[in-house]
């Protein structure tokens, strides 16, 4: 979030400027229940030496302490959030104090449906931190009023809803363990409007008005990952145009999101089932961006097998 870090586009020399000497700090905060111990011990697992249940008016001693020795500790992860109870209303304070520092950080926001949060806090048998004496629902309703600053100003917002422990874990490796150049990690996420949108995309991409395998017989089993669902999506002109002007728009939208320090993004493609047509695009659209410069792409298709 903060601007300290600059250059992270490919130098004039057609160079590309490797990560600065200095550590990287990442908060890791969000919803109860929305799996932040499950990152914070991936982030752990590649390397991170990780703080969990910081208060936050410790951070920024904490952050300025490790820029000071950057080779000792080059990745700090601290864990914040409303388990720090009344310290944990100084957290917008403490981040406008980061952000005028020198200390460059990122903030990953971890988030779920409310009633997969309940579910999860059901299955554990466990309280709401904010519950008191109201239901877990109550708990969670204020959270999310207290997080919504927070969770709008975050680098990187995951939904887990969809996530068990072991692909939750996956996708914090995905995003966080690019070693060299600075890049932009991109996701490319295929889905079902009959599931919903994604809450953590930025940018959304309807795609029904493809011909839909579906009512085709031999293609209703299989995926748009087949080649006879692929060369049925694509057999129009239209598709494809589509996917040539929407990685086109993208190109300008990324190179800006580097110049502006944001290196994680979400591209979200939609069909009615999130089977088809979807998987295909998204898989010809994630092809085409990891071509780009400075660029990672992993591709996830949330809905296939959901029917």
């Amino acid at each position: 979030m903060s601007e300290h870090t600059a250059g992270t586009d490919a130098a004039a020399d057609g160079t590309d400027h490797a990560k600065p000497t200095s550590s990287e700090l990442l908060i890791v905060t969000g919803m109860s229940g929305a799996g932040r111990s499950t990152a914070a011990n991936a982030l752990e697992d590649l390397g991170w030496y990780v703080v969990d249940n910081l208060p936050p008016q410790m951070l920024h001693t904490l952050a300025d302490l490790v820029s000071r020795t950057p080779q000792a500790l080059p990745k700090l992860a601290v864990v914040i959030d409303v388990r720090g109870k009344a310290l944990f209303n100084d957290m917008k304070e403490t981040l406008a104090a980061l952000e005028a520092s020198d200390v460059d950080f990122s903030v990953l926001f971890l988030d779920a449906a409310d009633e997969v949060l309940v579910s999860r806090y059901e299955h554990q048998r466990r309280p709401h931190p904010l519950q008191a004496g109201g239901r877990i629902l109550d708990g969670i309703r204020a959270e999310r009023a207290l997080l919504t600053d927070l969770r709008e100003s975050a680098d990187v917002v995951l939904d887990t809803s969809g996530f068990n422990v072991h692909a939750l874990s996956k996708a914090v490796a995905d995003l966080f363990s690019t070693n060299g150049p600075v890049v932009l990690r991109l996701t490319v996420l295929s889905f079902g409007f009959k599931y919903g949108v994604p809450a953590d995309a930025n940018y959304v991409a309807d795609v029904r008005f493809i011909p839909n395998p579906h009512w085709v017989p031999s293609l209703r089993p299989r995926t748009g990952k087949d080649p006879e669902v692929r060369d049925y999506v694509f057999q129009d002109e239209g598709p494809r145009q589509f996917v040539d002007r929407f990685v086109s728009m993208l190109e300008p939208v990324f190179a800006g999101y580097r110049t502006e320090n944001k290196h994680y993004a979400t591209v979200a493609i939609g069909c009615t089932g999130g089977k088809h047509r979807s998987v295909a695009v998204s898989e010809e659209v994630a092809r085409r961006l990891a071509k780009l410069p400075l660029v990672t792409v992993n591709i996830q298709h949330r809905d296939v097998g959901r029917e």
